[in-house]
């Protein structure tokens, strides 16, 4: 008999096998974003709070010398810094507070764009709601069953706090005169070069040797020229870019 249940393959309610989110901006570019866990994110909150807590604490020892009016501008500076300090490190500083730098966040769209005004206010107002009824119990129970760990701030803002990639530094292409390929590169062929240039340091030198004098027929070049000549087409790929 044969069975009704849809193939495994075929079946969308199947959890995801990480919590990683493939996402595609406006502009057509894919981008993989790592949610972040809860635990990353209470500890770059505490660290906001202290710095919050160190502002307020400086602030109200010098208001206190003004007396009422002091106490007043206090009240305040209290309701900005709680509620606009997020916001605008979030909008300025490319969605990260001092916190969540400190611990390799940011916060985006869903769609992996930066966060704007109106998303970060949403999701930083409706943290009262998250603190419910007490100790963020609200915010942890909605991160908790939630796939990329959002609590209600988020799903109504759209947004979403991931980790952020440090910024890859290119490796160094030996020095060399630029040249160009006896024939025309396809994209593979290219990256393929340009691989063998950026990683050579890693290889030693009768595997570097070894490995150009496979395309020494191709290059028209001796033996123990090839790795020169390709490293001079790598220098002419970098510069075409």
């Amino acid at each position: 008999m044969q069975s009704n249940s849809p193939h495994p393959q075929e079946r969308s309610d199947l959890p995801p096998l990480d919590t990683r989110r493939r996402v595609e901006t406006p502009e057509g570019i894919d981008l993989i974003l790592r949610p972040a866990g809860l635990m990353p994110r209470a500890a770059a909150f505490g660290i906001d709070l202290l710095i919050r807590g160190g502002i307020l604490l400086v602030a109200f020892v010098v208001l206190g010398i003004l007396g009422q009016f002091g106490m007043g501008l206090g009240t305040i500076l209290y309701f900005l810094v709680n509620w606009w300090y997020p916001v605008l490190f979030e909008v300025l500083n490319q969605g990260c507070t001092p916190g969540k730098k400190a611990m390799g966040m940011r916060v985006v769209h869903d769609d992996g764009t930066p966060v704007g005004w109106a998303a970060s206010l949403t999701r930083n107002l409706l943290r009262a709601v998250d603190m419910l009824p007490f100790a963020y119990c609200v915010g942890v129970v909605s991160s908790l069953n939630h796939p990329s760990f959002k609590r209600l701030g988020d799903l109504a803002a759209g947004t979403l706090v991931v980790y952020r990639d440090d910024e890859l530094k290119r490796p160094q292409i030996p020095e060399a005169d630029t040249e160009r390929a006896p024939f025309t590169l396809t994209l593979a062929e290219q990256r393929a070069v340009l691989d063998f240039a950026e990683r050579g340091t890693s290889l030693s030198v009768a595997r570097r040797a070894e490995l150009a004098g496979i395309l020494a027929a191709p290059l028209e070049s001796l033996p123990e020229h090839a790795e020169a000549r390709l490293h001079g087409i790598a220098r002419g790929l970098v510069g075409s870019a």
